[in-house]
């Protein structure tokens, strides 16, 4: 077949007809935020406008960590409403963005506690971190405070959307994203919330760099070249590999060390393909036949493969022993990405023998089509910290590159916060040394 190419496409031009009911669909997304420990139990409120204009939202005075489909009250266009509960005391403000900005039909308030942080200081994140979190927070605003539950807030925070702002810092107060559904505005305001703790962390080690115009248009612009084919029947292998790459996608979700938006996992099939996650698919929410078989230049027909599958490829052709591969943005790891900041992880002994010594990639190395990014990583190196993008990570096993993943993590987490307490002390070239002799490490 001829060859497709795909380049990205804004996230908020992907829906696809959606059948979960908007009861459902609020306690599920409130479930995650809360899980995720980005509200409280008497904070935050969500709600959906449907097709007849009905907005079906939170209830006040419940128990966020323990809604049920019953919980959620449909407020009718008369003002009306059907529930066992008032709707939220925030109402007001829900019901102004919705008529300030017909394309928006979810909405998503909480107080998650790096936002906040910005909503006290008066400050809003700036989103030029990296292409990704740009792309999916659309235009930021500041709405000026006002009493929560007024009619004042509503009038504030509409104001600030009529702008063409989609997430706003509300002062001292949150967070307010809108969505062209829930599943849009929940993705927003996650990578919102992860945009601002990379920062908060960032600006613990030095001054934080931020993407041009022509570094952002760079990482948008990109595209990926594959034909179309339909595979083989899989293999008991492949698809054990599917199921192990689904686990570890989600577990990876719910230790934050992806988020929905953000971050590929593959896998090698043979020598002459790898499993990897899909494009503009919640990682959270994979499923088995979501992941993409890529073989040469051909990938599974109607499934489209994550951007990064050109730079996985360039890893694997270069380096047979590489049996998986991570590109991930776990917060503290990406604060140094964001930084000048070196990470020396000569730390501890376990994060030394997993990881030796983590090298930088220039900004946009990744992005090349001339498999540039493999010289970056080895046997001897097999993590690399990405300018403004991140970590990539390998490994022996989908297990073992997870591993690689949690420790370089919990490294970097390790060395910022000693940064609060003295000056970091490294292990001793000696001791390095010993650990060579001892680990074999070649």
């Amino acid at each position: 077949m001829t060859g497709e190419v795909h380049k990205w496409i804004d996230i908020e031009m992907t829906n696809k007809r959606n059948t979960l009911h908007p009861r459902d669909e609020i306690m599920r997304t409130m479930d995650r935020i809360y899980r995720y420990r980005m509200t409280t139990t008497s904070g935050g409120n969500l709600s959906i406008r449907d097709s007849a204009g009905d907005i079906w939202i939170s209830p006040a005075r419940v128990d966020k960590g323990n809604l049920n489909r019953r919980d959620i009250v449909c407020v009718h266009a008369d003002g009306t409403a059907d529930g066992l509960h008032p709707p939220s005391s925030e109402f007001p403000f829900h019901k102004a963005i919705y008529e300030a900005r017909p394309d928006i039909r979810a909405i998503v308030h909480a107080h998650p506690v790096a936002l906040v942080a910005f909503s006290i200081c008066r400050q809003s994140p700036d989103t030029r971190l990296f292409h990704q979190a740009h792309s999916v927070c659309g235009k930021v605003g500041f709405a000026p405070y006002a009493c929560p539950g007024s009619e004042a807030l509503g009038v504030s925070i509409a104001d600030t959307f009529s702008k063409g702002c989609d997430s706003v810092i509300l002062e001292n107060h949150g967070v307010v994203v809108g969505g062209s559904d829930l599943a849009r505005a929940f993705e927003r305001f996650e990578a919102f919330e992860f945009a601002g703790k990379t920062l908060i962390k960032a600006n613990q080690l030095s001054p934080v760099r931020f993407l041009d115009e022509d570094q952002l248009r760079q990482a948008a612009d990109r595209c990926v070249n594959f034909d179309s084919y339909d595979p083989d029947q899989a293999t008991a292998g492949e698809l054990e590999l599917r199921k192990q790459l689904c686990d570890f996608v989600r577990r990876g979700c719910r230790q934050r060390l992806l988020i929905s938006t953000e971050g590929s996992f593959s896998a090698r099939v043979d020598a002459d393909s790898f499993l990897i996650t899909p494009t503009q698919k919640d990682r959270e929410q994979l499923h088995a036949d979501d992941l993409v078989l890529v073989r040469g230049n051909q990938r599974e027909a109607g499934k489209l493969a994550s951007r990064a599958a050109r730079a996985h490829q360039a890893i694997y052709d270069k380096h047979p022993h590489v049996q998986a591969i991570v590109f991930a943005h776990p917060v503290n790891a990406t604060a140094f990405s964001v930084t000048e900041t070196p990470l020396d992880v000569r730390t501890i002994p376990e994060s030394y023998v997993f990881l030796r010594d983590v090298r930088r990639v220039p900004y946009g190395v990744q992005y090349r089509d001339d498999g540039s990014i493999a010289d970056y990583v080895s046997r001897s190196n097999p993590a690399a910290v990405l300018q403004n993008d991140g970590v990539v990570v390998t490994g022996s096993t989908v297990l073992d590159t997870f591993d690689r993943l949690e420790v370089l993590e919990s490294t970097a987490e390790a060395v910022i916060n000693a940064g609060a307490i003295g000056n970091v002390s490294v292990m001793s070239g000696d001791v390095i040394d010993e650990l060579c002799t001892a680990f074999n490490l070649n």
